[in-house]
């Protein structure tokens, strides 16, 4: 706690179009006070995609709350707004707690849809922004994570701006700013002694941490633009190769394309996703599947999804590539002789 961290939220507020932002120590820890200021609790349901990443969902059980896992839609490989307003209408308000959307791999969801369905049925919804920071939507001033009562930024080692750890909560609501920072902060109430009502958290982000945080966020349009360079080269080498489906940019923003994200059709390409995994791994090139969503996890075997199999598919065949900032264009072509070899 210091200067750092209220210059740092006061810079992230301006560069996300937030009215307050709060410095916590991950974007998990960063949903679960989202949704513990919701009043989110046992016997909840809470809409989340099932293509991500599982820090957005182990926070609805921390609440004691259960997630409802959807399917993406194509154009951005995010939640899918007509299955949202089906299973909205299905359930009714009173057992439908929130709605996350996630903006998935620098890809902002197709918020004027999903936030219209949300005010339709009283839903609040919580947008997941810890891979987007940076994304635009609609060319507005707003950013990803900025349209609902409250979003969430991580700055994870992995992320386009890191904290080593750390995560950010935005809003507009001046209430959840100030819960946020007193939860996160093991609820101390403001007297001379330590005094405590309720039960908080041991949340909030160093000082010091902030000051690496603020380096790197005036840095951040150059770490994009990179990013998206990196996206290009790997499309124009790559993206002509049979089978082989480079991630689309959504019409309704401008992606920061954190990771550089494609498909292989093994039929048509003659190779998998896996074969050319392995190859990368030989050359000592780390790559990754895309998530495994979260209803074919084993520990939420069991639990409630509805789909069409859209996000199954880019599963199987989905690949993410080398995108860091740092990544030399020498390293790059490295990454690109592989790959390429693994065609016939």
């Amino acid at each position: 706690m210091g200067p750092e961290v209220d210059k740092f939220e006061e810079e992230f507020a301006q560069v996300t179009g937030s009215k307050y932002a709060v410095a916590v120590n991950s974007g998990t820890a960063a949903l679960h006070l989202a949704l513990r200021m919701l009043g989110v609790g046992p016997g909840d349901r809470v809409v989340v995609p099932s293509l991500t990443f599982i820090g957005s969902v182990s926070p609805i059980l921390f609440q004691g709350a259960s997630p409802i896992f959807l399917d993406s839609e194509t154009s951005s490989w995010n939640l899918d707004p007509e299955l949202l307003e089906s299973v909205l209408r299905k359930k009714g308000r009173k057992k439908i707690k929130a709605v996350i959307p996630v903006h998935l791999y620098g890809q902002a969801t197709d918020i004027d849809a999903i936030h219209a369905i949300c005010r339709k049925f009283g839903v609040p919804m919580v947008e997941d922004a810890a891979e987007a920071l940076g994304s635009t939507y609609r060319n507005r001033t707003k950013a990803p994570g900025s349209f609902g009562v409250m979003g969430i930024h991580s700055f994870n080692g992995n992320k386009i701006i890191t904290t080593s750890g750390g995560g950010m909560i935005v809003t507009d609501s001046a209430k959840y700013a100030d819960l946020a920072r007193k939860l996160a902060s093991q609820a101390r109430e403001p007297a001379v002694h330590y005094e405590h009502k309720t039960i908080g958290y041991n949340y909030r982000m160093s000082n010091l941490l902030a000051a690496v945080g603020r380096s790197q966020l005036h840095d951040l349009s150059r770490r994009v633009k990179r990013r998206r360079e990196h996206f290009q080269a790997y499309a124009e080498a790559l993206g002509s190769l049979p089978g082989v489906q480079m991630q689309r940019e959504a019409p309704w923003g401008k992606s920061t394309r954190w990771l550089t994200c494609l498909t292989i059709d093994s039929k048509k390409a003659g190779t998998s996703r896996e074969k050319i995994r392995q190859a990368l791994e030989k050359m000592n090139i780390e790559s990754r599947p895309i998530w495994k969503p979260m209803h074919m996890q084993p520990v939420f075997r069991g639990a409630e999804y509805y789909g069409n199999g859209v996000c199954d598919r880019i599963f199987r065949d989905g690949l993410c590539l080398p995108s860091g900032s740092g990544m030399s264009d020498a390293e790059r072509e490295r990454v690109i002789e592989v790959f390429r070899g693994c065609f016939k």
